[in-house]
Order: C-alpha cells, then sequence, then structure tokens
C-alpha cells in the first residue's frame, strides 16, 4: 500500500499542494538564510565595507535617515509619484487595450506604435521628455509613465482576447449592445487577470523610481540613493534600495490578499 506523502516532501514533487503555513515557514528559512549569508560575507574581512556593509550597518543606516534627511517624507513623494503614474497608465491602457481587442482596426492601428515604443529602452528617452516637459514633475511622471503604460496595455488586450467567444455570441444573441457586452460580459470576465496585470506592472513602475529621481530631482528615495552614493555611503544606499524593495513587496502581497478575497471562485479544492 502506497504511503501518502508528507508536506516536506510534497515540496519536491510537481505542483503539489502545500499548506499555506509550510509556504511561510519555507518563506522565513530563505530570508533568514539569505540575511545570514550576507552578514558571513560582510564579516569575513573579504569584502569591504564601503562595497557591502553588514545587516546591522544597513539597518542602523537606515534608522539614522528618518531623523537626518526626513527621510519619511521621501517616502511619501516617490510613493505617490509611483501610484500616480500607474493610475495614469491604467486609466488610458483599459479602455484603449480592449478597443484594441475588440476593434480590428484600433488594434491595427495602434499595435504596432506600441511594439515599437515598448522596446525602446525608457532610460534613453529621459533627456528627450525633459527637453519635452522640463525639470519638473511632469518629467518624473512621464518617465514611470512610459516604462508602465505601453507594456500594461498589451496585456490588457490580451485579457480581452482570452474571453472566450461563446459568452461574446451568447450575449449578442440575446440582444445585447457592443457597450453592454463590454461592461456585462467581457470587463467582469477579464478581470481576475487584468488585476494580476495590475500587480506585475506596478513593480514595473516602481523599477524606474530610480530612474526618474535622479534628473534634477530634490526628494524621493531615488534621490537620497543617488545622494548617497556621491558619498560613498554604502550602508544608506542599501537602505533606500532595501525601502523600496519592501515597499513594493508589501504592496504586491497585499493585492494578492485583495485578488483571493474578490475571485475566491477561483480557488481550487
Amino acid at each position: 500500500m502506497r504511503r501518502s506523502p508528507t508536506e516536506f516532501h510534497r515540496l519536491f514533487e510537481f505542483r503539489a499542494k502545500v499548506t499555506n503555513r509550510t509556504e511561510l515557514v519555507m518563506a522565513i528559512l530563505a530570508f533568514v538564510s539569505f540575511i545570514l549569508i550576507w552578514h558571513i560575507a560582510a564579516s569575513s574581512g573579504l569584502i569591504r565595507p564601503e562595497f557591502l556593509p553588514t545587516p546591522l550597518s544597513v539597518v542602523e543606516a537606515f534608522f539614522r535617515l528618518f531623523p537626518q534627511r526626513d527621510f519619511e517624507v521621501d517616502i511619501g513623494i516617490s510613493v505617490g509619484r509611483v501610484w500616480f503614474a500607474f493610475f495614469l497608465s491604467v486609466v488610458v491602457a483599459v479602455p484603449l487595450g480592449i478597443l484594441m481587442s475588440t476593434y480590428r482596426i484600433v488594434g491595427s492601428i495602434c499595435e504596432p506604435i506600441v511594439d515599437l515604443i515598448r522596446y525602446l529602452p525608457v532610460p534613453a528617452l529621459v533627456p528627450l521628455l525633459i527637453i519635452w516637459f522640463g525639470i519638473g514633475e511632469v518629467s518624473k511622471i512621464a518617465v514611470l509613465w512610459m516604462g508602465t503604460f505601453f507594456q500594461l496595455v498589451l496585456l490588457i488586450a490580451d485579457d480581452a482576447k482570452r474571453v472566450p467567444e461563446e459568452y461574446i455570441e451568447s450575449a449578442f444573441t440575446v440582444g445585447a449592445k457592443p457597450k453592454q457586452v463590454i461592461g456585462h460580459v467581457l470587463l467582469p470576465s477579464m478581470l481576475p487577470n487584468m488585476i494580476d496585470n495590475f500587480r506585475i506592472t506596478l513593480g514595473w513602475c516602481w523599477t524606474y523610481l530610480i530612474i526618474a529621481e535622479i534628473v534634477a530631482a530634490s526628494s524621493g528615495i531615488g534621490h537620497m540613493i543617488w545622494s548617497m552614493r556621491r558619498f560613498v555611503k554604502t550602508p544608506e544606499v542599501m537602505a533606500g534600495i532595501i525601502t523600496i524593495g519592501i515597499i513594493g513587496l508589501l504592496t504586491d502581497q497585499l493585492i494578492r490578499w485583495w485578488h483571493r478575497r474578490m475571485f475566491r471562485y477561483l480557488q481550487k479544492n
């Protein structure tokens, strides 16, 4: 008689299901192991502190930033920039992506342009954006928007295309108009995948924050990192980078939790 695999053995099985508790324990162990390896490498003396400070030095630098540089203000400004740019991307990308997938003329006109621009490196566009918008907030928002919108609009279009054709045909059969099909059939069907794509592209938006805030900026996490770099204050630089990672991780987990709550019917038993 075959014995059922233990929780530990399920971790090594192909697409096996494990409990949330097991996943949490493994995540904590991975994090602790990473910190331990980092501490050993930094404390061994093989790497100079200017290149790799200890985790404790980074934590101390993080708390020094608040009284010395009003770091909470920089965090608030950066979060505001990212969310504002992301909101603008969503407002434009969702209707345009749906139209690109439902009306062939819109897709034929927009897809080649979007495909071209999304392959352009955003850092290379920074000088051009400064020429167009100056060195104020608009150019920083534009950098974040450029790094997010052209990826998101294609993901939205793909989500709309994946809605089964039977749903659309059934709606038209009972007399629905195109606007009703979009609002009552297309959007509800694509919403779970669309929110997942929001979560992914929001992460991309955060990756462009440093680029947006190193050009003629006087505030923000990216500006702080760039300023500390000039004085070779590696612990402060790493503290700023880790701050971005923590904010992104918390946001990602919050959206995941909300997604599970909103779409419980997608959870497999």
